[in-house]
């Protein structure tokens, strides 16, 4: 504590005030969850009862531009999971599931069905009979259903006794009893009984509730699934409450016969029933269609869809606990650490990771459903806005590239897609994705026709960026190369040994890597002829020639990918990979031929350089022509973009255009922004800020501030908890965005500081580059990193045995 209490004092008073403030509002926040989960939610720490008795829809008929409604059930701080055929098959385990009681508890029984096999269960239905037994199975899952609405029948009693005597019985595992029992009724009693309907439903409840096992949910297992005490052997038997019909469309018989005055206390002494002797009624199934007549059929009484088997077995509360922490010896990695900053550096990249694994991988955070409004996607975007517009400054003039001579006219001036402009574009681009993914927006397409274009710009920066620095810089090094893969790939790395995921998930440092690898060879090759303009283009067109079959066919990736599989038990989704390079395969291409020709345009404009150039007379002598008809062509083709891009019906047909589509609004966009000087002198210093650190941001984005590798949200759980738990996210969101920022600066600045280490050992005490190595500055004067490189004689050797070393004992965990 005191150790960081000294970094902080010698830091910038600002910047020290704003560290503080995080580090205090980290401790509150961890305090804050660990209140709300071991005394607040004491009594029922992994949402069991939660599970069974609360919930709400997050996508309501009320919301009619969501494409489908009633597709997302919240659960109070848990997530649903919407099980596939292959997670019900793992799930059960050669057991069965068993559907008791009526017409509404034969709706469960085909919504199970229908997930092991949707075509097979709507053949079947259309067959069976109504009053009857059923079964249905298939690839050793087998569903059945036993027609019993009054709860009275010896099937009934034959299943609860084979559950009972299953769990007196810990030694057996599989004698008969089902993995998965529902039982409900209700409707009949009310139906065929008059004034003694809930006596005689109370007397079936009665004489079923002693074999059901009930009792309190335990609550001491720390990682118990939901339902947890619902059977020692895997069986689990809950009530379903009595359906509540929707009274104004039934038929005059039924009416007459089903009323409130019957349906009401029936579910009443459940209720009570559930409270005094634990039986385990899932209320949710009637919450489901509380005030919504839109979830009921024709007849009132049964429903359009079942959202069933979601949360109803122990493999169900999505909290993805997923991996658990490889045991790494620090021995293998770590010397003697002379630097004190970099000790702190690991440290500080350590509790960043262990906090990813405690917020995404434990319970005690809440997770909770996305749930898209274009409410919430106005009001982040233009707060956003407002915050980003309000910090606009001038570029500082020791970066400007000095004084310049267009058109007759000499001034100050920052140079084209300056530092401080391309940090900014990362920023904001990098704002727009986190509110994209935050929101759940990517179900409108218009939204992903921009965050793909978004995409591309930064593989855009990519090319052109890294294309001026080697043309400026002609610095191939194999330490230049090594320094800004590693930093792009430290997060990326790290996390799959935590998390539990793989390298390919956190897509964005992949992705920018091998498009590095492919401008790096693209350029190192004849690197000696770069001068030609004619040589350069050819090799540009060569390089795309060679690699775009490589994207595109189903050849070199996967036998790549296989060799990884059987070498280093490496399982990488080949053709995820393969997609992801497909819908961004040219613009790179573009990016470095953008690059090429803003060396030599400023190259020609040069007076001193070229005094009697025919080609630098005419650019300036016609440079206003040049570049208001530039400006004009910009806009007619932004402006055409956004017709083109309203015709698309899908993100299918969207995606198949987009790499041939992409560079003319980046283009357009590019020659807009440096159109004049305001434009090119002045930026956004929060958009900048985030920018140097949008490569953490994008990648820790994954854990602790979305939820469940992005499916959901986290939650502290602490506000809004009386009414729907969907009343405090707008605290949980200023909270943890606060702490998600704070992290991912401090990533950014660890990372730094490990890269260095890692490529340049013997220059571990100098100061490294805190900025965001991936897009190098276009400036000629101010492009150099700002790690001091050392010369061609003292450069140590050494560095390349140390990353070796590093694979070496990481492939050799893998494999152990």
């Amino acid at each position: 504590m005191f150790g960081f209490m000294r970094f902080l004092a010698r830091k910038p008073i600002l910047e020290r005030t704003v560290h503080s403030c995080c580090a205090f509002l980290a401790t509150f926040l961890l305090l804050s969850v660990g209140y709300r989960k071991y005394w607040l939610d004491a009594d029922d720490p992994n949402k069991c009862r939660a599970l069974l008795t609360r919930g709400h829809w997050l996508d309501p008929p009320t919301q009619p531009y969501l494409p489908r409604q009633f597709q997302c059930w919240q659960s109070p701080g848990c997530m649903m999971h919407e099980f596939t055929r292959k997670d019900i098959k793992s799930c059960l385990g050669g057991q069965h599931i068993v559907f008791i009681g009526d017409s509404t508890t034969r709706q469960l029984f085909w919504a199970t069905a229908k997930k092991i096999n949707a075509s097979g269960a709507d053949e079947e239905m259309r067959e069976a009979g109504k009053h009857e037994d059923l079964s249905f199975g298939e690839d050793g899952m087998t569903v059945d259903f036993i027609w019993d609405p009054f709860l009275n029948s010896s099937s009934l009693r034959s299943e609860l006794l084979s559950y009972l005597n299953d769990e007196l019985q810990e030694d057996k595992t599989d004698i008969g009893a089902g993995g998965l029992v529902t039982i409900g009724g209700g409707l009949w009693f009310a139906r065929h009984f008059e004034s003694d309907s809930l006596d005689r439903f109370r007397d079936s409840i009665d004489h079923i509730s002693p074999l059901l096992g009930v009792g309190p949910v335990s609550t001491s297992a720390p990682h118990a699934s939901p339902l947890s005490k619902m059977g020692k052997n895997g069986h689990h038997v809950y009530l379903a409450p009595v359906q509540i019909p929707h009274y104004e469309v039934l038929s005059p018989l039924r009416a007459s016969a089903i009323t409130p005055a019957k349906i009401n206390p029936m579910n009443d002494y459940l209720f009570n029933l559930s409270r005094t002797k634990g039986v385990r009624v899932a209320w949710s199934h009637t919450l489901m269609t509380w005030e919504s007549d839109l979830t009921y059929e024709e007849s009132g009484l049964h429903l359009v869809r079942r959202k069933f088997f979601q949360n109803a077995h122990p493999c169900d509360c999505d909290t993805h606990i997923a991996g658990t922490p490889k045991s790494l010896d620090p021995r293998h990695y770590f010397g003697v650490l002379a630097n004190t900053d970099l000790p702190r550096a690991f440290g500080i990249l350590g509790l960043i990771v262990l906090y990813c694994f405690v917020a995404d991988r434990t319970q005690v955070f809440n997770k909770v459903h996305k749930h898209f409004t274009y409410q919430d996607l106005s009001f982040l975007s233009i707060s956003g806005l407002v915050i980003g517009t309000l910090s606009i400054r001038r570029s500082s003039a020791e970066m400007s590239q000095g004084r310049h001579s267009v058109a007759g006219l000499q001034f100050q001036d920052q140079p084209f897609l300056s530092r401080d402009q391309t940090d900014e574009w990362k920023g904001w681009m990098q704002l727009l994705i986190l509110i994209y993914h935050y929101t759940g927006a990517s179900k409108i397409l218009w939204t992903y026709e921009i965050i793909r274009i978004l995409v591309a710009s930064y593989l855009f920066m990519t090319g052109f960026g890294h294309t001026v620095f080697f043309h400026r810089k002609q610095d191939f090094s194999l330490k230049r190369c090594a320094s800004v893969l590693v930093r792009l790939n430290v997060l990326s790395c790290l996390l799959p040994y935590v998390m539990g995921t793989d390298y390919l998930f956190y897509y964005f440092a992949p992705l920018v890597s091998f498009w590095y690898i492919v401008v790096y060879l693209t350029m190192r090759i004849g690197h000696s002829s770069n001068a030609s303009m004619p040589f350069f283009v050819g090799k540009i067109a060569a390089s795309m020639i060679l690699v775009t079959p490589l994207i595109r066919f189903p050849i070199f990736f996967e036998g790549v990918f296989r060799i990884l599989k059987i070498i280093c038990r490496i399982h990488w989704d080949v053709k995820e990979w393969r997609f992801r390079l497909q819908l961004d395969c040219y613009i790179v291409y573009i990016g470095m031929l953008a690059a090429i020709l803003y060396c030599r345009t400023t190259d020609l404009l040069h007076s001193q350089r070229f005094p009697h150039n025919d080609r630098a007379h005419l650019i300036r002598r016609y440079w206003n022509m040049i570049r208001v008809s530039a400006i004009i062509l910009a806009i007619m083709i932004s402006s055409g973009f956004v017709v083109f891009a309203r015709r698309f019906k899908d993100k299918y047909a969207y995606n198949h255009w987009v790499p041939y589509t992409s560079a003319f609004p980046i283009l357009s966009f590019v020659i807009l922004r440096n159109s004049n000087r305001f434009f090119r002198n002045y930026y956004s210093s929060i958009f900048a800020w985030l920018g140097r650190c949008s490569l953490e941001t994008f990648t820790l984005q994954f854990h602790i501030w979305l939820a469940a590798d992005t499916k959901g949200l986290l939650s502290l759980g602490i506000f809004g908890r009386k009414k729907t738990y969907i009343d405090g996210r707008s605290q949980d969101l200023m909270l943890l965005t606060v702490m998600f920022l704070w992290l991912s600066w401090l990533a950014a600045d660890a990372t730094a500081k490990i890269t260095n280490w890692i490529v340049d050992p013997a220059a571990s005490r100098r100061s490294v580059d805190k900025e965001h190595p991936q897009l190098p500055s276009t400036n000629h004067q101010a492009s150099e990193p700002k790690v001091k490189t050392m010369t061609d004689e003292n450069r140590p050797v050494a560095s390349w045995a140390t990353i070796a070393h590093l694979f070496k004992i990481m492939w050799m965990e893998r494999l152990g």
